[in-house]
């Protein structure tokens, strides 16, 4: 019996345990795609579907298979990507033995095929730690070592590490390794363990040949590794190595590397020896190009309309994962509410969760900056400057500290806008100004009024 046939015959037993509403909603578009080693490999549609079915029904599926075939299976719910991952991993497999040549797989490189550098929507905010991966990606060990990516959770870090060994996998035969800060850490204590006998050598062998034979390491999170001391050693001495011996090393972190005070002073200056790259979040227009890029990967059989992506674009925040999973969330929402169509209204209900409280995230720096220019009468380019009379420096604290107040903009991304100036710059300025709102009414007053033009 083929898997289609099977399939068919395990949701009539589905079908006869289920109302026929609750069955086309769940069932009509989810396909069984393997038996494989104990377990049932199941496509679905979308993320809502394998929620659901591993929540709702994964045991009446396994009865039902276990019915059709006599065997009990395990279940695994696949997302159309995932099955796409699972074809080309093994596309690559059967073809080198074939071939009968050795192959870097991604799989043991523990990366992701899904992020490439075609993928990756480029923009003002990340143009130039895009610049810098590519340039690492074309010549690792040689550009940039260690390449340091750091910025917010969920501004794509990760996505442009995994292009980088993508990129090296594909185009050379360049060993490379994944990892994140807590699979070095576990991997390290496993040198503690003992063998049948009674000796660690094995593991000690192991941890050696995983993280030092190879040529490029890419190690995601680094400041999770605080604290952890005798694993910082191991780093340290890894770090080490793989530098002396000329093999690209790409690390990632959620803040730069002074700022991990929790890492001994001799890895956070390694860290600097190459180049260090910041991720800002993404401005509006990225935003509305993210969301944009989410649907038409997505291929989703309805319409978003631009008034839509806007709205989201808006008032979601800068997260990127937040941001494509909106668009997951609203088509899911139209979907049960009976193909109901897209619009404004619908996505302000579907997201209601998922929109953060405050002004629109459409009051970018540069409106701020015009809006406050034009309350003092002076002008964009004075705000920006290096001026520092203070019918001039005044207005700029105060834009500076509603920039910080009115936008996710991070306090260098803001120091960048207003002339490159320092992030410590701009911290004082909003600490100043939130202060002085305290004890000064007028200048609450202002603020007030400021809000309120900023206003969409």
């Amino acid at each position: 019996m083929n898997v289609e046939i099977l399939w068919q015959n395990c949701l009539k037993e589905i079908k006869d345990e289920l109302s026929s509403l609750a069955f086309d909603t769940w069932f009509s578009d989810v396909n069984l795609l393997e038996l494989k080693d104990g377990t049932a490999y199941i496509e679905v549609p979308m993320s809502i579907h394998k929620k659901h079915l591993s929540d709702n029904y994964f045991e009446l599926i396994r009865e039902a298979l276990n019915k059709v075939t006599g065997t009990n299976f395990e279940l695994a719910f696949l997302l159309p990507d995932e099955v796409q991952i699972k074809i080309e991993q093994k596309k690559e497999e059967e073809k080198a033995v074939e071939e009968g040549i050795p192959k870097n797989f991604k799989t043991k490189s523990n990366l992701n095929p899904k992020y490439n550098f075609e993928n990756f929507i480029v923009g003002d905010s990340n143009k130039f730690a895009q610049a810098a991966a590519l340039s690492v990606a074309e010549n690792p060990g040689k550009m940039y070592n260690p390449l340091f990516i750091y910025g917010n959770s969920g501004l794509g870090k990760t996505h442009l590490m995994h292009a980088i060994g993508n990129y090296i996998v594909d185009n050379s035969n360049r060993r490379v390794l994944y990892v994140t800060s807590d699979q070095f850490r576990d991997d390290f204590v496993g040198i503690n363990k003992k063998d049948e006998k009674g000796t660690n050598f094995s593991y000690i062998d192991f941890f050696k040949n995983k993280y030092r034979n190879i040529d490029v390491l890419i190690i995601d999170d680094i400041q999770f590794l605080g604290g952890a001391t005798q694993t910082q050693q191991e780093f340290f001495h890894t770090f080490t190595n793989l530098y002396n011996d000329s093999k690209q090393i790409i690390i990632s972190s959620d803040r730069s590397p002074n700022d991990l005070k929790l890492l001994e002073e001799r890895l956070r200056t390694r860290f600097c020896w190459g180049l260090t790259v910041n991720i800002y979040p993404p401005d509006f227009e990225l935003r509305k190009e993210i969301l944009r890029k989410k649907i038409i990967a997505g291929n989703f059989e309805t319409d978003i309309p631009e008034e839509v992506i806007e709205y989201i674009a808006s008032n979601i925040g800068s997260d990127v994962r937040q941001l494509e999973g909106s668009i997951t969330r609203l088509v899911a929402y139209s979907t049960i509410m009976g193909g109901a169509r897209i619009d404004v209204n619908l996505a302000i209900e579907a997201l209601k969760d998922f929109i953060s409280k405050g002004l629109s995230e459409k009051n970018d720096i540069t409106r701020i900056q015009k809006i406050v220019a034009e309350y003092f009468q002076i002008s964009v380019e004075d705000i920006r400057s290096k001026k520092r009379s203070s019918n001039i420096a005044f207005p700029r604290q105060i834009a500076m500290y509603l920039c910080r107040k009115l936008t996710s903009e991070s306090f260098p991304k803001i120091g960048t806008e207003f002339g490159g100036k320092d992030h410590s710059t701009v911290m004082h300025s909003v600490e100043k100004i939130e202060q002085e709102i305290k004890n000064n009414s007028d200048l609450a007053g202002i603020i007030k009024k400021l809000e309120n033009d900023l206003k969409p």
